[in-house]
């Protein structure tokens, strides 16, 4: 299955995928007034000559649009014993239409991103993973560790 990087020609699709994804945990209040301003950015960070976001798809096989995606950014923080430069990959944003489901789009566009964060010297990688997606994670070698994430809204 070919799996490509995406351009900012595929944001539409992309934020159509993202869609579906945030849509599995049920906002109590949703509106589409996060999709223009997420379909900007995203065009803009893929149109980057030096990227820090990336994004990696498969094509549905009739032509008509993407059948997943897998997103992720490279984040620059203080370094560590596991990333001494602070260079950290972070994966998002992982989704397959479900009629495409269940036919390795997502572990090869996952794949595709693991290998462009090593091509870009990152040593660590971090993802919050459903209770669907946590097999593919530990398949490709993702394991639990012990920090705990947390989240404070700002308004």
């Amino acid at each position: 299955m070919p799996i490509r990087p995406a351009s900012p020609a595929d944001a539409a699709e992309l934020i159509r995928l993202r869609a579906i994804m945030l849509g599995d945990f049920r906002f109590p209040e949703w509106n589409d007034d996060w999709r223009e301003p997420a379909r900007r950015t995203l065009s803009d960070l893929l149109a980057r000559p030096e990227p820090t976001l990336a994004a990696f798809v498969a094509d549905r096989p009739d032509g008509a649009g993407l059948a997943a995606c897998a997103v992720g950014s490279i984040e620059q923080r203080l370094g560590g014993p596991s990333y001494p430069d602070g260079r950290v990959g972070y994966v998002f944003n992982v989704v397959t239409d479900p009629d495409m489901r269940r036919r390795g789009y997502s572990r090869e566009c996952v794949t595709a991103l693991i290998e462009w964060f090593r091509k870009h010297g990152v040593r660590a990688v971090d993802l919050r993973a459903s209770a669907d997606g946590e097999p593919l994670y530990r398949s490709l070698g993702f394991r639990r560790v012990t920090e705990p994430a947390m989240r404070l809204d700002l308004d």
